[in-house]
């Protein structure tokens, strides 16, 4: 005899496996889901926290910004100094001697007057006032101008400054002194532009 309660029993079982698979099914969506919006919560605390670091403030790299800065500034400074520099020394080279010159137009209209004067001067005692007055104004400038004689004639031989072109052999002088100064020698400031020509004494 069948049973009438078998059929509705395995009616009653086959659906609740049904539903416990389709209870799965869902579990598993479900917990993908999870999955998922776990992954795209944990990257998002990470680009925060990535953003975060990104806007604190690096002492270190603040301090290489301000020395950088000043270096740039010092860079730029010494480039014009250095420019600057090159046109003063340009224009100390083509214009050092400018007020030298101004005053020596002076010395060069003194001696045109004084060729002037004496064309119909035939006093020579005339003619050697205005050399003498011309050759003043002349050493004068010169002095202005940082010109200095070396002094020779009767100091001790110095080869700084001299230059013995003769030895004359003699007694009446202590050796390595100067006897004459045969061509004047000068200076300007501590600098020797020429070196006296002298003539010295030696033992006999």
């Amino acid at each position: 005899m069948k049973n009438p309660f078998k059929g509705a029993n395995e009616e009653t079982n086959n659906t609740d496996n049904t539903t416990l698979e389709d209870n799965s099914g869902i579990e598993k969506e479900v917990k993908a889901d999870e999955e998922i919006l776990a992954a795209e919560n944990t990257e998002t605390v990470e680009n925060l926290n990535t953003e975060v670091k990104s806007e604190e403030k690096n002492p270190l790299q603040d301090k290489y910004d301000t020395l950088n800065n000043q270096y740039i500034r010092l860079a730029a400074d010494f480039d014009n100094y250095r420019k600057r520099h090159e046109q003063e020394r340009e224009a100390l080279l083509k214009y050092g001697a400018e007020n030298t010159l101004k005053k020596m137009i002076e010395v060069l209209d003194n001696f045109e007057r004084g060729l002037k004067a004496i064309e119909t001067v035939e006093d020579c005692e005339k003619v050697k006032e205005c050399y003498n007055l011309a050759y003043k104004n002349f050493t004068d400038v010169l002095t202005k101008a940082g010109l200095e004689s070396i002094k020779a004639e009767g100091e001790t031989f110095d080869p700084n400054f001299h230059e013995a072109v003769m030895q004359t052999p003699t007694s009446e002088k202590p050796e390595h002194t100067i006897i004459t100064e045969l061509q004047k020698g000068y200076m300007l400031g501590d600098k020797v532009l020429r070196p006296a020509l002298v003539n010295v004494a030696v033992a006999e």
